[in-house]
């Protein structure tokens, strides 16, 4: 396993200082993250799960009437959508009409208001997750909710700007090339090792984890 700053100045070296600046992803503090309201992050954790298998752009342009379909993902009001409201989803054509999703959306909304009822707020539950244990939060979310496996959960959390890394091939390409894992995390103690790896360039360096993901990614890709 390299030392974090081997890792920062080859990939300097490979695409430039200010190119890997502005490829990272927004980070917000756990402060912001408190503000943010529970329609927000619903919204977006299902927006998560609609991306998942199709184009971000196609769902990203059909959001605003997702919005409008789902009472602008207020979770109280989701979680109370009869059987026949789902339903009736399936002939809006405004929408990704995809009977899974559209009910994950419900059990989604359903979460949200138990971490609400338990915790004041959706966003103060996440927003308090140590990211030292962010593969802990992953399992949790995985646990708790619907259609949050594989990398869904992570790439949740980034869409509301919670630090996590994320494990896309290239990520994962250089873990192996570091000798981390020998394939795909996906047991509890490859994302133990993972994890830990990723605790150790953050405590070397200071940098977000969202960053350090992105940082090693570019070791392999670009």
């Amino acid at each position: 396993m390299k030392k974090f700053q081997w890792i920062y100045d080859h990939v300097v070296e490979r695409i430039g200082e200010q190119t890997l600046v502005d490829r990272f992803d927004l980070v917000r503090t756990k402060e912001q993250i408190i503000t943010l309201d529970d329609s927000f992050l619903l919204s977006n954790l299902s927006r998560r799960v609609f991306r998942a298998g199709i184009k971000h752009s196609v769902v990203d342009g059909k959001w605003p009437e997702f919005e409008k379909a789902f009472f602008g993902f207020d979770p109280h009001k989701v979680a109370l959508m009869s059987d026949d409201q789902l339903e009736g989803l399936m002939q809006n054509a405004k929408i990704i009409r995809h009977w899974g999703k559209i009910k994950s959306t419900r059990l989604n909304a359903y979460m949200v208001t138990e971490y609400i009822e338990k915790h004041g707020s959706f966003a103060q539950f996440v927003a308090q997750w140590p990211a030292d244990d962010i593969v802990g939060l992953w399992a949790e979310l995985k646990k708790q909710g619907s259609h949050l496996g594989g990398n869904s959960g992570a790439y949740f959390l980034r869409l509301i700007g919670k630090d996590t890394f994320v494990l896309t091939d290239d990520v994962v390409a250089a873990l192996k090339a570091q000798g981390i894992v020998d394939k795909k995390p996906t047991s509890k103690r490859d994302l133990l090792a993972v994890q830990q790896a990723f605790n150790q360039w953050h405590s070397e360096s200071g940098m977000a984890y969202s960053h350090i993901s992105r940082l090693l990614a570019h070791t392999v890709g670009w």
